[in-house]
């Protein structure tokens, strides 16, 4: 997939990161380091060292390492899509451009779509029951986005042909996506996108579902949007690994709205999953705030699974004077996921990232950090955005670091395998 429209990498986190250079970007608070204990590698008495030989290391033979980003809800809002729609149409890119570096740094970008895309024939709408222009998948993809989740409360805000125009968007825009399917064959397989490093294809499933469907029931039968079954899921990702999966990622539309707390159901289904083994990570959704980063007992491993609870609105209308100021406040999050030769994939550690909207300035998405470091390109203060970076690192907890910079790819994009 090609990406555009991608900015010169900002600098807001100059002084703090001046001295790193890892290729994950720096943490603005680690977690502490373990010491280890350096490896002398001076000649013994009487002998010479032997000169250096440069030798091509074998890419089989090292590691295959990725980082996959993902976002919180896009939930395009009749003032969000009028914020995009100027004299020659409809363009989301101004808007989303704040996080451009972002997503071309990932190497695989999964945004999470809350909202079905309007039906041929019909006009787009905004709360209650939500149609999207086509235009914002189309620049979701332009952006970077690899591909999706759909299953959420709105998906069967348009019925089935509102499914239907969805993951024919997507399909149009290049992206994989999963929750909801046009027919009952497309709804058993999970997403999968193929990463080739180090000389192998790392194969990582993505698989979605969500709570309800605000009254409504999924059409065309049960099959049109995945609701949460844990079992079901647990049933998907060992699936999905037998058809040659390296990484299973789920996606959970499931809490409740403006409430940092995970709910109870949020927590039992996360453990089950965790305690299963078959999940690496979870990815979450609908609180429209920031919840929790955590890592739990248990994992394909047994050495753990990390879970965001929720990773609030990517981009919205919502904001300080309907929904509370932590519904303008994103999580970012990040993965590192290795691959050692000849044994199993796993996600090394998470980290996130703070982003907001600046709704006066028309709705523009932004890195918190670097809209602290410049804040007179909006028009939020920097009292405003150092209380909304608060919110974050409240909510998001000590378990995982914040990071401050961008990652850079490794390798590739991704192969978008179709699921149909």
């Amino acid at each position: 997939m090609t990406t555009v429209r991608v900015p010169r990498l900002l600098a807001s986190t100059a002084l703090t990161c001046a001295l790193v250079t890892a290729a994950a970007g720096c943490t603005l608070n680690p977690r502490p380091a373990t010491a280890t204990t350096p490896t002398s590698t001076a000649s013994s008495p009487g002998t010479s060292a032997a000169p250096p030989v440069d030798i091509a290391p074998d890419p089989l033979e090292q590691d295959a390492e990725l980082t996959l980003l993902a976002a919180g809800d896009v939930l395009p809002h009749d003032p969000l899509n009028d914020s995009a729609t100027g004299p020659s149409g409809i363009d989301y890119s101004p808007l989303l451009a704040g996080i451009d570096p972002w997503v071309a740094g990932a190497d695989l970008a999964l945004c999470h779509l809350e909202v079905p895309v309007a039906p041929p024939g019909t006009l787009p709408s905004g709360y209650p029951v939500f149609r999207a222009p086509k235009e914002l998948v189309r620049d979701l993809g332009e952006q970077g986005w690899d591909g999706c989740s759909t299953a959420s409360n709105h998906a069967a805000d348009a019925g089935y042909d509102g499914v239907a125009a969805t993951l024919d968007a997507l399909d149009r825009a290049g992206m994989g996506h999963v929750g909801t399917a046009r027919d009952q064959h497309e709804s058993l397989g999970a997403q999968y996108y193929e990463l080739r490093r180090s000389g192998r294809i790392v194969t990582i499933a993505h698989l979605a579902a969500a709570y309800g469907l605000n009254g409504f029931s999924p059409p065309r039968g049960d099959w049109s949007v995945d609701l949460i079954d844990t079992k079901r899921i647990v049933r998907q990702a060992k699936a999905a690994r037998a058809a040659g999966a390296d990484l299973v990622v789920v996606s959970l539309h499931d809490g409740v709205e403006y409430v940092t707390e995970p709910t109870p159901h949020q927590r039992d289904t996360t453990r089950a999953l965790a305690r299963s083994r078959q999940v690496d990570l979870v990815i979450g959704h609908h609180a429209h705030v920031p919840q929790p980063v955590e890592r739990l007992r248990g994992g394909p491993e047994g050495d753990g699974m990390w879970v965001a609870y929720g990773l609030s609105n990517l981009i919205s209308n919502q904001g300080p004077d309907c929904c509370g100021t932590a519904s303008a406040v994103g999580l970012l999050l990040i993965a590192d996921i290795v691959q050692p030769p000849d044994e199993p994939a796993h996600v090394e550690d998470v980290r996130w990232a703070a982003t907001t909207v600046d709704l006066a300035a028309g709705h523009r998405l932004r890195s918190t950090r670097e809209a602290l470091a410049h804040p007179g390109d909006g028009q939020l203060t920097v009292a405003e955005l150092q209380e909304r970076l608060q919110i974050a690192q409240d909510a998001a907890g000590d378990a995982a670091d914040e990071q401050g910079r961008p990652p850079s790819p490794t390798g590739k994009p991704p192969r978008v395998v179709p699921r149909s």
